[in-house]
């Protein structure tokens, strides 16, 4: 008879709870809503898992001075708003949940800048694919395979010296 009542409560009451709750209470869905226990995880153990299944393993292109400055020019046009330039913060950035990283910053212990310590295949992936309830679009239609592994590549050279050209570009200020 428990088993039997165990087994009511499990396939019935919580589910049906669970969208009770959806429907009718408070569930965050603002950006400055405190997130649901274990959202991060949830999220993140997937997508970690299927960039590292996916991603492109082999990079076609060099960091070479041209596609490094094309790759400037680029950023700058499509990812500087939410990611700011290595002389500006983004300025919506803080207002997006999850947060858009700040790619020319260093964060954590090691004092990594952006997201230089990643392969640049997993970097193609998400600019190509985009990421599922962060902001981040995909640019599959939008940029070329080769527009993507220029910024990609630009990225993951993000800590060190970069063309004077590239810095350049990447140091003018962004108007609001």
């Amino acid at each position: 008879m428990k088993l039997l009542i165990g087994l009511l409560i499990g396939l019935v009451i919580l589910p049906i709870g669970a969208l009770f709750y959806l429907r009718f209470g408070n569930p965050p869905v603002a950006v400055a809503d405190t997130p649901f226990p274990f959202e991060k995880q949830i999220v993140h153990v997937p997508l970690h898992d299927r960039i590292q299944k996916d991603m492109p393993k082999s990079v076609p292109i060099q960091p070479t001075a041209d596609n490094l400055v094309a790759g400037a020019q680029i950023y700058r046009q499509n990812c500087a708003f939410c990611h700011g330039l290595n002389s500006q913060n983004s300025a919506i950035a803080p207002h997006m949940y999850p947060r858009a990283p700040q790619l020319w910053q260093a964060h954590g212990p090691r004092s990594i800048v952006g997201v230089s310590d990643d392969p640049p295949g997993e970097t193609y992936w998400k600019v190509a694919n985009g990421i599922r309830l962060t902001g981040m679009p995909s640019f599959d239609q939008i940029l070329s395979s080769t527009q993507m592994w220029q910024v990609s590549v630009l990225l993951a050279s993000a800590n060190k010296p970069l063309p004077q050209p590239a810095m350049d570009i990447l140091a003018k200020p962004l108007a609001f």
